[in-house]
């Protein structure tokens, strides 16, 4: 019975990143009086990443973009783009395996770096903010964490974008939650989040929300110095 209910609360600790179970992980400022938010985007880079960056362009909008080490080195161009437009680049793992978090320490510090590595080369510079695949974190993911001394992002609204397949729900979804130092989990991977962001950036406008970079709303720095 005892070992059951332990059980338990590491699969919940491990599964939602909100509870720091096993890693402190940013998910919102609390503290935030002014409507500022963050808009974070995750699995890209893709080929609908421009039309997402063209969006926010219109709106003045700086977001966070925490990309894949795999799909970067298919559009390295891309991942150039969103950091000349002002944007941060986070570290999402490089393969965003299905079988991350079963990786050992030291695979996934293999992951990290090489990420790091990729993301260096096209920006000259080395991100600090990371996003486990999947929100997931365990044992193995904080150990790793300590000898590559990346941060952790995660959310508190999240838009089930990879999830979901009515836009209507996805938008109700953000703007029903969305407060100052909210941090919003979206995916730049799919036309329907182009639709989706089109609609939210005018809500937030609407509303008089400022969106802006992880950076400013948490006071972190999001590369090495």
């Amino acid at each position: 019975m005892l070992l059951g209910i332990r059980f338990v609360i590491l699969v919940i600790g491990s599964s939602f990143i909100q509870l720091n179970f096993h890693v402190k992980a940013h998910c919102n400022n609390p503290i935030e009086k002014q409507k500022k938010i963050a808009l974070t985007f995750d699995d890209g880079p893709s080929l609908v990443t421009p039309q997402i960056l063209e969006l926010l362009r219109q709106y003045n909008a700086k977001a966070t973009f925490f990309c894949i080490g795999k799909n970067i080195e298919q559009h390295p161009e891309i991942v150039k783009q969103t950091f000349e437009a002002g944007h941060v680049i986070g570290n999402h793992s490089y393969s965003h395996s299905h079988f991350f978090d079963f990786y050992r320490k030291d695979r996934i510090v293999e992951e990290l770096r090489a990420t790091d590595t990729i993301i260096q080369k096209i920006i000259r510079k080395r991100p600090i903010l990371f996003r486990p695949p999947y929100g997931v974190t365990n044992p193995s993911i904080r150990r790793a964490l300590a000898a590559t001394k990346h941060k952790t992002i995660g959310w508190n609204i999240r838009s089930m974008d990879g999830i979901i397949k009515d836009e209507k729900v996805i938008f109700n979804r953000i703007a029903k939650r969305v407060a100052p130092g909210s941090i919003v989990l979206l995916h730049d991977t799919s036309e329907s989040t182009v639709r989706v962001l089109e609609q939210l950036l005018l809500f937030l406008r609407a509303n008089n929300y400022e969106i802006v970079g992880i950076e400013e709303l948490l006071n972190l720095k999001a590369y090495e110095n």
